[in-house]
């Protein structure tokens, strides 16, 4: 009852009849505890009269008034224990938690796809006890709509992935499409966009659809087609992809503008000699802004390869520089070794050619190379020819071993030899 006024006087006269009387008090989840109070004080030291404080809308202790009235007039049934409102609120609440875990549970081992329906789906979780519990609770419309909130988080989650695929792939679409930094560098992602259409290979990178946005039609479930949706380009994640590419090319460029300048700086530096270590040199040619951009692993790669240039180039000059001075070969033993004396003497006259200087810190492979070339001048072969294997003989005796179907015996290789030495 609403309306304590009344019950005065229906009291009075239902006690008359002596049958058991029970006073439910409605609408308690709205917590006016001063009409619980004066109910209760008016049931006080009243004989078969119960008080049961429910709550329709929220399901509490309904079923409790009915029972409790029933008891009343069957004594064998024992009597109810009669639970206060707030308490059974508690208590509902907790079992209602439970039984909801419970289902959503059930739900999630069910469910695994975004496409499933309630009425197939509520079918198969019928005989189970967690689906039995929370519709006796909770009523089959909360459990569709816990099972509909289960569905839409695997739909996105669904798309998400996809949406994941789609940027994944972006990138290399962006390579393979826009790879020149002069015809991006100045324009904005929607501009790009347009650009990417007028491509020869659009199509084998992206779709274009119909109906959009892609992620609110059924190409969420196209699980053929794995090109990216076109108005994709129209999201930020695009747009950020987008600037990452810029970025990269730009990078890109800086670095082998930077590796260019580094080349241009060897060359052009009078401390970079043949032979001269990276630990001397780098001193002399590395500033902040070559570390800023690539490492000095790069850095070392470039000189060891600039290196390996000037050295071959200052070989080749120094034996140029033999040649010049062929008198200074003379007259040596019938062994060809030159003594001590000789060397000295050799070293000192040719040690004021720039090209004998630019060998200095490479004096073993210098003298190498004069034995080579006193050798050479004694016993004229292939073998000792200072520019093997790429002298003329042996890319001759290469050419015709390519071209004759029998292999070449030794007499004929000596008769080349000397025919080329004639």
């Amino acid at each position: 009852m609403t309306n304590l006024n009344l019950c005065p006087n229906l009291y009075t006269q239902l006690a008359k009849t002596k049958k058991p009387i029970v006073l439910v008090l409605s609408k308690c989840d709205e917590g006016v505890e001063r009409y619980i109070r004066d109910a209760h004080g008016f049931a006080l030291n009243k004989k078969n009269l119960q008080v049961v404080e429910t709550s329709a809308r929220s399901n509490v202790n309904v079923d409790l008034a009915f029972t409790a009235l029933i008891q009343l007039i069957d004594k064998s049934r024992g009597k109810s224990k009669i639970i206060p409102y707030f308490e059974a609120l508690k208590q509902q609440s907790q079992q209602s938690a439970a039984a909801k875990d419970k289902y959503e549970w059930l739900v999630g081992r069910v469910v695994k796809s975004h496409n499933e329906t309630w009425l197939n789906v509520s079918r198969r979780m019928q005989s189970c006890t967690e689906y039995q519990d929370y519709v006796y609770l909770e009523g089959t419309d909360k459990a569709k709509k816990l099972f509909q909130q289960h569905i839409q988080r695997l739909k996105q989650d669904h798309i998400e992935r996809r949406r994941k695929v789609y940027l994944s792939v972006l990138p290399r679409a962006l390579d393979v499409l826009v790879p020149d930094l002069d015809e991006i560098d100045h324009l904005s992602c929607p501009k790009v966009a347009k650009l990417l259409e007028s491509k020869p290979d659009f199509s084998h990178w992206f779709v274009v659809l119909e109906d959009t946005p892609w992620d609110l039609t059924s190409h969420i479930d196209n699980m053929d087609d794995d090109r990216i949706p076109y108005d994709i380009m129209e999201t930020m994640q695009a747009t950020d992809v987008y600037c990452n590419h810029l970025e990269k090319l730009r990078n890109a460029r800086k670095k082998s503008q930077m590796k260019k300048a580094f080349k241009e700086n060897l060359a052009a530096s009078p401390f970079i000699t043949p032979g001269k270590p990276w630990e001397e040199a780098r001193s002399f040619i590395m500033s902040e802004e070559f570390y800023q951009w690539l490492e000095e692993l790069v850095y070392m790669d470039i000189y060891s390869k600039h290196q390996k240039e000037i050295i071959d180039k200052a070989k080749e000059e120094f034996q140029e520089l033999l040649l010049e001075y062929s008198e200074l070969f003379y007259e040596l033993e019938l062994d060809a070794k030159p003594s001590k004396e000789k060397m000295g003497v050799i070293q000192e006259v040719l040690g004021e050619e720039q090209r004998f200087k630019a060998l200095q810190k490479l004096q073993a492979e210098r003298d190498a190379l004069i034995l080579k070339h006193i050798h050479f001048v004694y016993h004229p072969t292939k073998d000792t020819c200072p520019s093997n294997p790429s002298c003329v003989d042996t890319k001759i005796e290469q050419l015709i071993s390519s071209r004759c179907p029998y292999p070449m015996t030794a007499s004929i290789k000596t008769l080349m030899w000397t025919e080329s030495t004639w």
